[in-house]
């Protein structure tokens, strides 16, 4: 094997390894990107297309050949009209660096969080909410009833009043914005799960099982906090203490405060 890749090797430049990383990692963000949207179940049936059209050449089978040919020579339109949405989100993300984006986005959205959880810890009002980061919500923004507002205390207490035909629902924050509430998550089916916890507690783990978001949990019965990041769940948690693990987990992590995460999270 080693003889027979021999003479390719030598043809091989540093550039062009180069370029076979920056493509793979482009892939590798495009995938995570449109990960939990519809865009996966779109971009699977742009490949059954093109894998049909293929086969309908070898097997010549002309018309079939002929009208997929029209259909996908205009592909790239295609793209662009069906992954609109995406396109657009991925350019935003582009043209910020993580720490800009945490910092011009994110931080007053950490602090209307903390606020309108600590006033529903106080009044034990139950509350569910969701950051999304790198991984896509799509699936799930779907469910829920459309809100595109900024962030802010006031409207989170109106959506989680007990009142409030959303306040059973999970609030989903998308691109430092309220992007929907109401929103269904799946539950967690973790045996090893304490029994004591709720749907929404299920819910947050769940949600954090499937991708990298954030659920921010407050019971009902308790008014506790709770922080739900990689399939584990940490209780209990002071409202100070969640302002900088969102900081942290949204990009403002310095050295000297590693050890919340290894603390916390261990």
């Amino acid at each position: 094997m080693k003889n027979i890749l021999h003479p390719y090797l030598d043809l091989l430049r540093w550039q062009d390894i180069l370029d076979i990383l920056i493509v793979a990692y482009l892939i590798y963000r495009l995938l995570l990107l449109i990960r939990g949207t519809r865009a996966v179940q779109m971009a699977a049936g742009l490949g059954m297309l093109v894998l049909l059209y293929f086969l309908a050449g070898q097997f010549q089978l002309l018309t079939l050949h002929w009208l997929l040919g029209t259909f996908l020579s205009s592909i790239f339109l295609l793209v662009i009209i069906v992954f609109q949405d995406d396109i657009r989100r991925a350019l935003m993300q582009m043209g910020q660096t993580p720490f800009v984006k945490a910092k011009t986005e994110y931080s007053q959205v950490i602090e209307e969080v903390i606020k309108a959880v600590t006033s529903f810890s106080e009044k034990k009002i139950g509350a569910l909410i969701v950051i999304e980061r790198a991984t896509g919500l799509g699936e799930f923004i779907e469910s829920g009833t459309p809100i595109d507002a900024r962030v802010n205390k006031d409207l989170l207490w109106a959506i989680f009043e007990p009142s409030s035909p959303l306040h059973d629902g999970a609030v989903i924050i998308r691109d430092g914005r309220i992007a929907v509430a109401g929103a269904i998550l799946p539950l967690s089916t973790n045996v090893q799960i304490s029994r004591r916890l709720g749907t929404r507690h299920r819910a947050a783990i769940g949600i954090s099982e499937v991708s990298d978001a954030i659920a921010i949990v407050v019971s009902e019965e308790t008014g506790s906090i709770s922080l739900a990041v990689g399939g584990k769940i940490t209780r209990d948690i002071k409202p100070n203490v969640l302002r900088q693990l969102l900081y942290n987990l949204l990009g403002f992590e310095r050295d000297e405060n590693r050890w919340w995460r290894r603390k916390i999270f261990k």
